[in-house]
């Protein structure tokens, strides 16, 4: 289960043009993106709030507007949406290169078996420290 700081609520403008639905996060720097309908455009909105709060720390994450003072113009319309980032980056996850250091049998027999030591590490700490 992710930790309550971990999960953003954001609004977000939805503005229908011709193709497509035009999408403003306004606490966000950079946060504008689009999609082909209502419901593409309110995934894409939670995959931009994911990317551009990736790198951020959970305390520093820009604080909501109150939707009171947030103003409208003709055919737009104010939604929330969410992002679980522990969720987000658990799916879209970045890697880091590591040096690790196990015993030549073993790194022999996973090569033999083509076992990739790289994913085997991973999935072994996921399921360590992930519950």
């Amino acid at each position: 289960m992710a930790n309550i700081n971990e999960k953003v609520l954001y609004p977000v403008i939805l503005e229908p043009e011709e193709n497509d639905v035009f999408v403003q996060v306004p606490d966000i720097k950079g946060g504008y993106t689009q999609g082909k309908d209502t419901f593409d455009a309110i995934e894409m909105a939670k995959d931009v709030i994911g990317n551009l709060l990736e790198d951020i720390s959970p305390e520093n994450y820009p604080k909501a507007s109150d939707p009171k003072n947030i103003k409208l113009e003709k055919g737009q319309q104010l939604v929330y949406v969410d992002v679980d980032m522990r969720e987000f980056k658990r799916k879209y996850p970045r890697t880091v290169r590591r040096n690790v250091t196990i015993p030549e049998y073993l790194n022999v027999m996973a090569k033999n078996n083509k076992i990739n030591v790289s994913k085997v590490l991973s999935e072994a700490l996921e399921n360590k420290l992930v519950k």
